[in-house]
């Protein structure tokens, strides 16, 4: 069996135990495409070889075959993959500022630190608070007023006077001069 490939074992081991991928999918919950993968040595679905050889270890344990030949025989084929030759690097290439921001967040004392966040920002609660107050307190009322039900006459002059009822003669007009002619 060594000759054979991994996904050929896999595949030649679910046959003769009579299962079909979804009845293995439902066995050891991992989905049918994956299986169907490893089955054709198509490693592309996969996006580190952590997964194809945890799966491949999985479904090596649920046919019962042994599982250290059945590894050393899929490190042996990943090792001929341009993709998956060497394990993935852990230490990325370029640092950024966000990288930078974690790091140093991750120094801060949050004991300390959470208390006096909490503080200051009840404070600056507390000012927002007593100035937005004040604004109200020191505001017209009256600025934010509709016209209401009447609208406004249009001015026709600085004073305006009521007309006299029918019958009245005006007492504060000025009598006329006889001699103003």
């Amino acid at each position: 069996m060594a000759s054979s490939s991994v996904g050929e074992q896999l595949r030649t081991a679910r046959e003769t135990r009579r299962l079909t991928v979804s009845q293995v999918a439902d066995a050891t919950k991992i989905k049918s495409d994956h299986i169907s993968a490893l089955e054709e040595s198509d490693f592309s679905p996969f996006s580190a070889p952590v997964y194809i050889r945890g799966y491949t270890k999985s479904l090596a344990r649920h046919y019962k075959l042994d599982v250290p030949n059945v590894l050393a025989d899929l490190d042996a084929e990943l090792a001929l993959t341009k993709e998956f030759a060497e394990p993935p690097s852990l230490i990325p290439r370029e640092k950024g500022v966000l990288d930078w921001v974690t790091l140093q967040l991750s120094k801060l004392n949050l004991r300390l630190l959470l208390p006096l966040v909490a503080i200051a920002a009840l404070v600056a609660l507390v000012v927002w608070g007593y100035t937005a107050w004040r604004r109200h307190q020191s505001a017209d009322p009256l600025t934010n007023l509709g016209p209401g039900y009447y609208k406004a006459p249009a001015e026709k002059s600085l004073v305006e006077y009521l007309p006299f009822p029918p019958g009245a003669v005006p007492t504060n007009v000025p009598a006329r001069m006889p001699n103003a002619q």
